[in-house]
């Protein structure tokens, strides 16, 4: 399950029926869980941790020093990945840039190739970074999120649970649980599909489309918004939306893009 060009530091911790391929690197102390497939040319540094049944895919650099030039390599910092990831060919991810810091992946997420993480990104889990999708420092990706190739985020920015991302987007401001993010800091509407997917029902389909509404198509600023919700009862679904509105700092949150042009197409209806 070994391939005899694979270099595996004697400190690094392989669990059982763990696979390596040609010339792949794993330095020590690294640990890898059972079930693993490092593919050829992969290369594993000492500050990876991950659970069973993840791919590395080729050429994939997990564990790299962070682009900061603040950082010291002495630095004790880190990358833990959860279980049943792939992690396709080329991608990067680099470990956390202050001492004691990480860089997190949850659980079954799948990064295609050229996904770059840079240093303590956080990854939900079931996440989807499709080809090329650039993560700066310090982004945190809530579960079930989809992002769509060639995106680019700035670093301190959060995208809320069940957000997808438009392809050849940019963003620098939060992103709401829910709902569809595209251009340039923009909310195209709802992630309609992706809430029946994941087992919303009519019901909270709809308190998720009122709190939308009330945020980004009835006049109010975010202030306005945010006190009138205050006055009303939500459901869960609606409490996580404007739990994380309240907890935008001052990056905050992209803008709807129907106020942008009024020809834009609203998002899809129940």
């Amino acid at each position: 399950m070994i391939h005899p060009t694979a270099v595996i530091h004697p400190d690094a911790q392989l669990g059982t029926d763990v696979t390596v391929g040609p010339y792949a690197v794993i330095e020590g102390p690294a640990r890898i869980g059972d079930r693993c497939v490092i593919q050829a040319h992969a290369i594993i540094t000492a500050h990876v941790t991950m659970g069973g049944d993840n791919l590395i895919g080729y050429g994939a650099i997990i564990g790299g020093d962070p682009q900061d030039f603040a950082f010291r390599p002495e630095i004790r910092s880190e990358v833990r990945i959860g279980r049943g990831n792939k992690i396709r060919e080329y991608a990067t991810i680099h470990r956390g840039t202050a001492e004691g810091t990480a860089t997190v992946i949850g659980d079954s997420c799948f990064l295609m190739a050229g996904a770059h993480l840079a240093h303590n990104v956080a990854l939900g889990d079931h996440v989807i970074l499709a080809n090329n999708a650039l993560l700066a420092g310090y982004v945190q990706v809530g579960d079930r999120v989809f992002v769509g190739g060639g995106c680019v985020f700035h670093q301190h920015i959060r995208v809320g649970r069940l957000a997808i991302c438009q392809g050849l987007s940019a963003f620098s401001k939060d992103i709401p649980p829910y709902v569809i993010a595209a251009e340039r800091n923009g909310a195209a509407g709802l992630n309609v599909i992706g809430l029946r997917r994941a087992g919303l029902t009519a019901a909270q389909r709809a308190e998720v489309k009122d709190a939308f509404d009330l945020l980004y198509r009835s006049g109010l600023n975010v202030s306005q918004a945010l006190a009138a919700a205050h006055d009303r009862v939500w459901a869960e679904e609606g409490r996580a939306f404007w739990d994380f509105v309240a907890a935008a700092k001052k990056k905050g949150l992209v803008d709807f893009l129907g106020t942008r042009d009024s020809g834009s197409a609203d998002d899809a209806t129940d």
